[in-house]
């Protein structure tokens, strides 16, 4: 694929006003560690909220759902293998947001020394550090490499080393140098970008001679059993692997980045940057909007015209002779697509790519640095450390973990590769992460036992799956419900074994987070309207989502219910939000 002057014009382009942004606010980001990592804690919910998204639109999030949508057993059902993680989305917006922001911490893992107490919490949060912020962090930024691996061989011609070179070194830079805020303006100057770019690319793609229009792609004869929304119900395995158990399991069972149980990770980052506990609300719950309603659609329409250009593995490889047979796996052909682009469109389109790319990695980096310097460095390396020193380890931490990112990249194969093995990872411990807040008797033990069982557990999976060694004959469905299971029970039985935190440990964390406008604790304040919120605000995601969907299906009738419904949620969320927010 060859790029024009005008389309290598907009991606530099790019690049410099990226940097440029992170030498803008490099000089306050400086000040100190809380300017670094949370901007001051004075960041609106609309930047907030904005960022998110934007670092949900992953370099590799496109690849993931055309890879859902072309394998064999496969469509735009399998999309509810995430789309289920709204549940998971509507349960940090009406329960837990306004008690992360509460909590004044610097990051989620100081959470474990308002908690929990003695040797054993101050162990967890460094334990967590090193979990969170360099193992499971690289794991994801890994899985963004794979995916910008492709899109630069593909688009640029470039080896992944290459790719990796240009690109990490500048997103290290503006990362390390202006903090939090660059990664936030740079997220929402990127995300608009993405948007743009994605959504004309699939305007021009579905209008290409080969596709012919929405209506002849949708009547495609390759895509029959491909557009539905939901499985066939008729087909029992199928629902309950595709349907049944992402609803009923998945959802609260698995900590995956972005959908956190009880929320965490850059979600309780960008929560705790907010100005205060209404404007971290409101973030949260733009970006389940945005991020469930309003984005996947583009990516879904392309993902089904890769069907009709390239119905196989085999066509892709023909169209790419020279790329490693290890990345010729479905989720290339989404950026094999962009080939079809129109100099302008292409770069711009490129561009969109290449900042989803940056804008997820750029928080990741943020993001794990912010635990090596705050729950690591400052914690138990040297707890006088100065404003500089603080930063300048958080810039040092950011350019070793793009350095090992960038090596594990290189192992896996395709983005739902990484989705399953981080799902297996975190299977079994989401139940904790919400009960935590609530039930005085879990404690270090109990986490600590959730993370060891269910890594473990995901590790013998992942080298089996990985090395094809056969030990097992159970599928992705099945490996999940089997880790889920074991790991639950096994931190339920720690946590009934070892003694809970000291009632003045627990007392000071619930005067802190639960305390109402009165000074008195009530933790369950307004219950049943955050409950009606949560459902509420659920149906009508799901709303627009199929909503949209059956008005580009040519689904009028449909679409006119799902709006209806929409309409139905967001007045009914109106007139209680005094009493859910």
């Amino acid at each position: 694929m060859q790029l024009s002057t005008l389309d290598w014009s907009i991606v530099i382009a790019f690049f410099i006003v990226s940097i440029f942004i992170g030498f803008l606010t490099s000089k306050k980001a400086s000040s100190s560690s809380d300017d670094f990592f949370l901007s001051g804690r004075k960041m609106p919910w609309w930047l907030l909220g904005v960022s998110m998204v934007a670092t949900t639109f992953a370099a590799d999030t496109p690849g993931l759902v055309t890879d859902i949508i072309r394998k064999e057993n496969g469509g735009v059902y399998g999309n509810w293998v995430w789309w289920s993680m709204l549940l998971t989305g509507m349960l940090t917006v009406f329960f837990y947001a306004k008690l992360w922001r509460k909590s004044g911490v610097t990051t989620d893992l100081e959470f474990y020394e308002l908690r929990y107490s003695g040797k054993a919490a101050s162990y967890l949060r460094g334990f967590r550090a090193v979990y969170l912020g360099v193992i499971f962090n690289v794991i994801t930024m890994a899985g963004v490499c794979l995916a910008g691996n492709k899109i630069g061989y593909v688009l640029f011609g470039l080896e992944p080393y290459q790719t990796l070179l240009i690109a990490g070194i500048i997103t290290v830079i503006y990362s390390s140098l202006g903090g939090l805020k660059s990664v936030l303006l740079t997220d929402f100057f990127q995300f608009i970008i993405a948007m743009i770019g994605s959504i004309w690319a699939t305007i021009y793609i579905v209008n290409l001679p080969e596709i012919g229009g929405i209506d002849n792609l949708i009547a495609h004869p390759n895509l029959q059993d491909k557009i539905a929304m939901f499985p066939d119900f008729t087909n029992k395995e199928l629902l309950t692997t595709m349907l049944i158990i992402p609803l009923a399991v998945q959802w609260w069972s698995t900590w995956y980045p972005g959908a956190e149980p009880g929320g965490g990770g850059y979600i309780a980052q960008r929560m705790l940057a907010a100005k205060d506990e209404k404007h971290a609300t409101w973030a949260v719950l733009f970006f389940n909007f945005a991020h469930y309603a309003l984005r996947p659609w583009p990516w879904i329409i392309v993902g089904l015209a890769s069907i009709v250009i390239y119905p196989n593995l085999e066509t892709l490889q023909v169209a790419f002779p020279n790329l490693d047979s290890s990345y010729i796996k479905h989720d290339l052909a989404y950026s094999a697509m962009l080939k079809y682009l129109p100099a302008g469109l292409l770069g711009l389109v490129a561009t969109s790519l290449i900042a989803a790319f940056m804008s997820t990695l750029s928080t990741q980096l943020n993001w794990g640095s912010s635990y090596i310097v705050n729950d690591l460095y400052k914690r138990f390396i040297k707890p006088n450390s100065t404003n500089k020193e603080d930063v300048f380890v958080g810039r040092l931490s950011t350019g070793v973990l793009m350095i090992l990112a960038g090596g594990l990249s290189l192992v896996f194969e395709t983005a739902k590769d990484v989705f399953d093995l981080m799902l297996l990872i975190g299977a079994g411990t989401g139940l904790l992460f919400i009960l935590r807040w609530f039930w005085k008797r879990i404690n270090p033990y109990s986490e600590i036992a959730a993370m060891v069982i269910s890594f473990g557990i995901a590790f013998l999976f992942f080298i089996n799956n990985k090395f094809e060694m056969n030990l097992h004959n159970l599928n992705g469905s099945e490996q999940l419900i089997l880790s889920v299971g074991i790991t639950t029970i096994g931190w339920i039985i720690v946590t009934l074994l070892t003694p809970r935190t000291d009632d003045k440990t627990i007392n000071q964390f619930e005067q802190l987070v639960f305390s109402n406008s009165k000074g008195s604790i009530h933790k369950f304040e307004n219950f049943k309207f955050r409950i009606l919120g949560f459902f509420i605000a659920t149906i009508g995601i799901y709303s627009a989502l199929f909503g949209i969907g059956n008005i580009l299906y040519k689904s009028y009738d449909l679409a006119l219910i799902c709006w209806t419904i929409f309409t139905i949620s967001l007045t009914s969320l109106f007139f209680i939000r005094k009493k859910v927010f």
